[in-house]
Formats: C-alpha cells, structure tokens, sequence
C-alpha cells in the first residue's frame, strides 16, 4: 500500500488544525530581559568608560512583560529625558520582537558617573 503526499493511511487527508489546538509558544523571561536590555544599550549610545552596562529584570504575565532596567549614566545630563527614551525604546522593541504588551519599563538609575572637567583634565585648576 502507497501513501500520497499530503495523506495519512490511517487518517485519510491531513486535517488542518486550529490555530487555537496547535499549542503554544513561551519566551522565557530571562530571553526577554536580554532583549529589554539590549535595547537600553542601543537607547543610551555611548556612556562613560567605567559604566556597567545596563541590564533589566522581566517578569511575564498573560501576554505581558513587566520590565526593570538598571543603569549607570554620566553626569551631569538630563537624567529625565534619559530615562524616557529608554522606557519607550524599551517598550517599542520588546513589543516588536516578542509581540507582547510591555505595561510598565521602570527605570532605576544605579549610579551617576562624574564627567572629568575639561581644565582638571588638562592639569589646570584654579
């Protein structure tokens, strides 16, 4: 006995299954805060040299990722404005790259780096 492509001997022609039957795909948390971090990263661009580099914390919930991200800036900045962009840099591609809803993105700023003045660099002070 021969079996076409596309038939099951024992089942006649394959079914198609319901979307909703097939199963279900789960993204770890800790997949998805590599991913919020990163994007923290790509939205603060370049920080001090003796920055940590940021990292968040993720906890999923019915289709949802509640995410912390520590970091470490320099200063002085906006510090505000920082953390905005990379709450909304944070949401928009955790949102893209694993289709969940990201509520909230809080923001915890670890340290603030002094940048060096331009004279005590050169060797001058006053």
């Amino acid at each position: 006995m021969s079996v076409s492509a596309g038939a099951d001997a024992s089942h006649g022609p394959l079914a198609v299954v319901a979307p909703g039957e097939r199963g279900a795909t789960r993204i770890a948390d800790r997949v998805v805060a590599k991913i919020a971090g990163q994007a923290a990263r790509e939205a603060l661009g370049e920080l001090p040299a003796s920055a940590a580099p940021p990292y968040a914390t993720v906890v999923v919930r019915h289709e949802s990722a509640h995410v912390r991200v520590h970091l470490e800036l320099g200063y002085p900045c906006d510090i505000g404005a920082r953390c905005r962009a990379v709450r909304r840099h944070v949401a928009r591609r955790v949102g893209d790259l694993v289709a969940m809803e990201v509520p909230e993105v809080a923001v915890h700023v670890e340290r603030l780096h002094l940048a060096p003045a331009h004279d005590v660099a050169q060797g001058r002070t006053r």
